[in-house]
């Protein structure tokens, strides 16, 4: 099955030749040149992978990334940033690899395979009451029929399912699904996406809403 690349680099030069050696290897790539366009495209579609640069002209890209790790989404960092407290603090937050610039052109290839590899290999089958997460395929079953969920109510769900019987704050789902600071969240935007996965899903998903703080399922 191909393999969709986030790839998220404002330096076009780097971009264009990297994006197109991705290309060669058989790999959708999706390329932003700022945090605002990636967080856009992050909502929207499924990756498999991102790569991304740590400093972009409208922020840093780690907010991306940690958005990327809680949905067990393996993240490369590819940046000038070669420090070395920053480099194991992006590690030990989650981070898949750390490519620092300027880079081989072969060797990014390679780590990007050996890490798509790992995510084939691991098997993400997660169930949550009668709902079952096929995250390798990206898909969703109520019993054996199979039910169809946009990106950001699959990632809800997904975050769901890996924080059973935990209470997540609004804030908390809102900061894993989008970036918190974000103009385009509305108050009852998070409302409005429980409610559709209670629609969709039906009595196999259980899930309780904590007045006041955010939401449980058990």
């Amino acid at each position: 099955m191909e393999k969709h690349i986030l790839f998220v680099e404002d330096d076009t030069t780097i971009a264009s030749g990297l994006r197109y050696a991705m290309e060669q290897e058989g790999y959708r790539v999706m390329h932003c040149k700022s945090a605002r366009a990636a967080h856009e495209r992050a909502r929207d579609t499924q990756f498999d992978l991102v790569l991304l640069d740590m400093q972009l002209p409208d922020g840093s890209g780690k907010e991306i990334g940690q958005l990327m790790e809680a949905l067990q989404i393996p993240v490369i960092y590819l940046t000038v940033v070669d420090d070395e407290e920053e480099i194991v603090e992006a590690l030990e937050a989650g981070a898949a690899d750390y490519i620092t610039k300027p880079f081989r052109l072969r060797e990014v290839l390679a780590r990007i395979k050996k890490n798509l590899q790992g995510v084939v290999e691991e098997s993400r089958l997660l169930k949550l009451g009668g709902v079952s997460i096929d995250a390798d395929a990206g898909k969703v079953f109520v019993g054996d029929a199979p039910v169809a969920l946009t990106a950001l109510e699959y990632r809800l769900l997904l975050i769901f399912a890996q924080n059973r019987g935990i209470l997540l704050t609004r804030e908390q789902l809102l900061e894993r699904i989008w970036d918190i600071g974000g103009e385009f969240v509305e108050d009852n935007t998070l409302t409005v996406y429980v409610r559709r996965l209670r629609q969709k899903l039906g009595e196999a998903f259980s899930v309780t809403t904590v007045r006041g703080i955010g939401y449980r399922v058990d």
